[in-house]
């Protein structure tokens, strides 16, 4: 359905978002990181020894789903939880050496994967296809967060 000669923006987005997590999965996975992992990784990376909480503050994601995926992560050998020493109720996500060894190839595959997938745009459109996108996430977060109260 078009709008104004408009195609129809959500189906083009969901169509693509679908392609790009697939590609993303495939990459990923090659170093043992799945989907939404590379995410709390890269959080990690930035700062080692978040909590849940901080780390689902940064990208946006619930604690709940945090705690779930920091499980997996730690049963993959990426990460392992610790106790913080002055706040035993808190418990804060540390790189394995293997989550820490992840870190170059992972990004290299998430830059490839990211030329592929805009190589056919022009650096402007590039540019104008990064406004759009974090507008829309900044108009969806402010839309979720009113909905939430």
């Amino acid at each position: 359905m078009a709008t104004d000669g408009v195609p129809d923006v959500l189906r083009l987005i969901t169509r693509a978002q679908k392609m790009l997590r697939a590609a993303s999965d495939d990459a990923m996975s090659r170093h043992g990181v799945r989907i939404g992992q590379n995410l709390i990784l890269e959080a990690l990376w930035a700062q080692d020894g978040l909590t849940p909480g901080e780390v689902a503050g940064r990208l946006g994601f619930s604690t709940p789903t945090v705690v779930n995926t920091a499980g997996r992560m730690e049963a993959a050998g990426l990460l392992e939880r610790r106790r913080d020493p002055a706040d035993r109720r808190l418990v804060r996500l540390h790189l394995t050496p293997k989550g820490v060894a992840a870190e170059q190839p992972v990004q290299l595959a998430r830059a490839e994967l990211a030329a592929y997938a805009t190589a056919t745009l022009s650096a402007d459109e590039r540019r104008h296809l990064v406004s759009a996108l974090e507008k829309i996430i900044v108009r969806m977060s402010v839309d979720a967060s009113s909905t939430s109260d």
